[in-house]
Order: structure tokens, then C-alpha cells, then sequence
């Protein structure tokens, strides 16, 4: 391993890209802690006493900011980097259904530039929309942020509102910037690095609270039993994700004979079509999760206006903190359903079987265009089936374990759900990038086992 790492900084290109993304992301750490202008210093330090009490576990943070790198806090990345990924998804579903995107998507590099343009806009008005609303609203909510300022509540709001749109603009800047000139995918290493900058605390606070009793936890913290199950769980996922993550479906393909002559090519040649079993990645469960939080909202400002038994009720069913049996269900159903949705857009089997066509390739058993888009839908339908449930497992893993052990569900959240499951493919996506500069250069893999290779499933 200590050579494997050696070989990386003995190559100058990728060096710099390593060190370059290592810095834009320190940079987006230290901006968590830079607060808004005008917030009140009694704030800060109630926020420093509890962070310091907690050892790092920010226990108050909602689960949408977990997997999203912000801290819902009066700070300027308090949104992180989620209307970004909020535009660009919604962008991505509209170019399937507005013919003049759909031609703009296809004008190469222009019609990229383009899109990108249009991404950058509606991540503004998304960080205008939702800045208003946390700021009114939200956690804490302007007026606690004032505690202790002589600012006026609505030239506090203004710059607010400006202050954290300017941050999220400022962290999709710093997204790109890695993109272009460091190792990895920008964006995805800011959520990493949100998500990676709490682990050590909540191990911390795990830690602290554990008794060496295996099951008695009349002192009020957590049995040794307990822990040992979150081990194991956290085990258990990063081995699940490994393999889901590189889990493939190869299909056969074959190149129609051609004579030159008196030579024959192409007939003997067989190579493997990879469709990857998680084709949708961690974005059903995090558009699952922005859904579920809805009905939870909804019910509770109807609560409060009509103050009927049954909202309050409902408002406890979709709460994610209560685990109950209809959230859960839900949620699954809505990580399922976005799975197929999202495979939907982005697998395209016509123009998959139509590009086989033209280069002269076929599926063995198949006839070249409409059946072979049948085949490849029908194999990708069926293994997403396999990725779906896996999903639909890590996220409701920790619901259920806090519900039956009474941790916290930012400890089990963090230990073995959506965090993780982003953490390791990230790393995997970053190593198989540092291994494809090493092999191209004639060294060996990152891995002395050789290289992160797809799993044939």
C-alpha cells in the first residue's frame, strides 16, 4: 500500500489534481463556521457550548443535511450544496419532456454549456425558495439567530437570504473547480466531506455513552450489545455497497462477420455490454427522503389550525424520528418508484440497440434493433429490482434500529444508512480515478490486489 501511494505523488499531474481538491475542500469546511453577517453572538456560543458537549455530534441537525453536507444553521453553506443537485435533477426530467431541451442536450459541447447556464439559474431561485423558508421558519428560525444583535429582523432576513444563495452559488463554484481541475466528482466530494466531517464526533459520542454491559442500559446509555450490533451493521452496509455498487449484468455482444477480401474480421470477436445493477445511485433515497419530510410538514400546520386529533396523529405516523409503520412503508414505495423513474431517464434501450446497429454488434439470440431494446429494458427492469431493494434497505436499516435500541438516529443514520452508502461510492468512484492515472502511466493499481473491477452478477 505505502508504494501504491508513493507511485500517486510520483506523478506530477496527478499530484496536483489531489492536493488541488484537498484544498478547495478545506476551503468548504472552513466556510460550515463562517457565520451570516448579523447573527447574534449569543447564538455562536450557545452553538460552540452544545457542538462541545456533544463531542461533534450535532444531534439537532435534520437528516436531509446529513446526506447534503449543510447544517441548516445561520451560516453561509447552511444549504450546502442540495439546490444544485435539486436543479440539475429537475433539469435532467424536463429535457425528457420539452423537445426544445431535449435538442439543446444534444448540441455537444454548446447545448452542455447551455444546460449548465439554465442549472446555475434555477439553482438561485431554489436557494431564494428555500433560504426564505429556513430563515422564517427553519431550525431556530431568524429570530433565535438574532439573540443578542442590534440588527433590524428584516435587514437581517435580506442579508440572510443574500448571504447563504451567495454560499451555495460559491460551493457549486467550488464543485465545478474540482470537476475541471482536481480527482473526483466535485459536488459528490462536498457531500462526502460534510458527511465525513461528523463521523469522528459521532464514534466519539457512541463511544462516551456505551456501558460494558451487554444488555443493561438502566444508566441511560447505550449497551455494549448495541454497539457491537452498529459494528457489525457498519461492516455489513460497506461490504453491501462494495458490491452493489460494482455489481454489473454483462450481456454478450458480438460483431457482425466483414469481408475485405480474402479476410474475415470481426466474427470471433466477443465483448460484454455492463449494466450496473444500482444504475440510479443514492438519488431515490435522497428524493425520498426531501418527499417524506412533506406530509410530517403538512399535517402539523394543519394541527395547528384546526387542532384535530386525527392531523396529530398523522403528523406522528410520517414523522422519520418516530419510525412508525406507515413512514416506513411509504418510504420504501417512494425509494422503488424513484428508482424506476430515474433508470427510466437515463437507460435509453432504442438508442442503446440502435447505436449496437450501426457499429455492427449484436446481442447473440437476438435480432438487431427492436428486439434487442426489449431485451436490454427487460434485463434492466429486473435488476434494478435488485438495487431498488437494496436502497429501500440501507434507509430504512436505521429507522428501524434506533426505534428498537433507542439511539439516536443521527448515530444509527450516520453508522449504517444514507451517509455511509454515499461515503463508500464516492471513495470507490476516487479510487477507480487515481487507478485509470496509474494505468495509463504503466503502475501498478491503487489496490495491491490489482483493480476495482466491476462484480458479474
Amino acid at each position: 500500500m505505502i508504494r501504491q501511494v508513493a507511485n500517486i505523488f510520483s506523478i506530477p499531474e496527478l499530484r496536483k489534481r489531489i492536493l488541488v481538491t484537498l484544498g478547495l475542500l478545506i476551503v468548504y469546511r472552513l466556510g460550515m463556521y463562517v457565520p451570516i453577517p448579523g447573527t447574534g453572538p449569543e447564538f455562536i456560543r450557545q452553538f460552540a457550548a452544545e457542538r462541545s458537549g456533544m463531542g461533534g455530534a450535532e444531534s439537532y441537525l435534520s437528516f436531509i443535511s446529513t446526506i447534503t453536507g449543510g447544517s441548516m444553521l445561520p451560516f453561509l453553506f447552511c444549504l450546502g450544496i442540495m439546490p444544485y443537485i435539486s436543479a440539475s435533477i429537475v433539469l435532467q426530467l424536463l429535457t425528457t419532456v420539452i423537445p426544445s431541451l431535449e435538442k439543446l442536450a444534444k448540441e455537444g459541447d454548446a447545448g452542455r454549456k447551455k444546460m449548465q447556464e439554465y442549472t446555475r439559474y434555477l439553482t438561485v431561485l431554489l436557494c431564494i425558495v428555500q433560504g426564505a423558508v429556513i430563515i422564517s421558519n427553519g431550525v431556530g428560525g431568524a429570530a433565535t439567530w438574532l439573540a443578542g444583535s442590534d440588527v433590524n429582523r428584516t435587514l437581517y432576513f435580506i442579508i440572510a437570504l443574500v448571504s447563504i444563495t451567495t454560499g451555495t452559488v460559491f460551493l457549486m463554484w467550488l464543485g465545478e473547480q474540482i470537476d475541471e481541475f482536481g480527482i473526483g466528482n466535485g459536488v459528490s466530494l462536498i457531500i462526502m466531506a460534510g458527511i465525513v466531517d461528523r463521523l469522528p464526533g459521532i464514534v466519539l459520542n457512541l463511544m462516551q455513552s456505551a456501558s460494558w454491559s451487554l444488555t443493561d442500559t438502566a444508566s441511560g446509555g447505550v449497551s455494549l450489545g448495541v454497539v457491537i450490533l452498529l459494528g457489525l451493521m457498519f461492516v455489513g452496509i460497506v461490504f453491501g455497497t462494495v458490491m452493489i455498487t460494482q455489481g454489473q449484468r454483462r450481456i454478450p455482444i458480438q460483431q457482425a462477420r466483414q469481408i475485405r477480401g480474402r479476410r474475415v474480421y470481426g466474427a470471433m470477436q466477443r465483448q460484454y455490454l455492463p449494466l450496473k445493477v444500482n444504475q440510479a445511485g443514492v438519488i431515490p433515497v435522497i428524493f425520498a427522503s426531501s418527499l417524506m419530510m412533506i406530509p410530517a410538514w403538512v399535517f402539523g400546520a394543519l394541527d395547528k389550525w384546526l387542532n384535530w386529533g386525527v392531523t396529530r396523529e398523522l403528523q406522528v405516523a410520517f414523522n422519520a424520528n418516530e419510525g412508525a409503520i406507515p413512514y416506513i412503508i411509504f418510504y420504501i414505495v417512494l425509494i422503488i418508484v424513484f428508482c424506476y423513474f430515474w433508470v427510466a431517464i437515463q437507460f435509453q434501450p432504442n438508442e442503446m440497440a440502435n447505436n449496437l446497429r450501426d457499429y455492427g454488434h449484436f446481442v447473440p439470440g437476438m435480432r438487431p434493433g427492436s428486439r434487442t431494446a426489449e431485451y436490454l429494458e427487460k434485463v434492466m427492469n429486473r435488476i434494478t429490482y435488485v438495487g431498488a431493494a437494496f436502497l429501500a434497505g440501507i434507509a430504512i436499516i436505521p429507522l428501524l434500529l434506533s426505534k428498537a435500541t433507542n439511539v439516536s438516529m443521527m448515530v444509527t443514520g450516520f453508522l449504517g444508512g444514507t451517509g455511509l452508502l454515499i461515503v463508500v461510492s464516492v471513495a470507490l468512484d476516487v479510487v477507480q480515478r487515481i487507478e485509470s492515472h496509474l494505468i495509463m502511466r504503466h503502475y501498478e493499481g491503487f489496490l495491491s490486489s490489482g483493480r476495482v473491477k466491476g462484480r458479474q452478477r
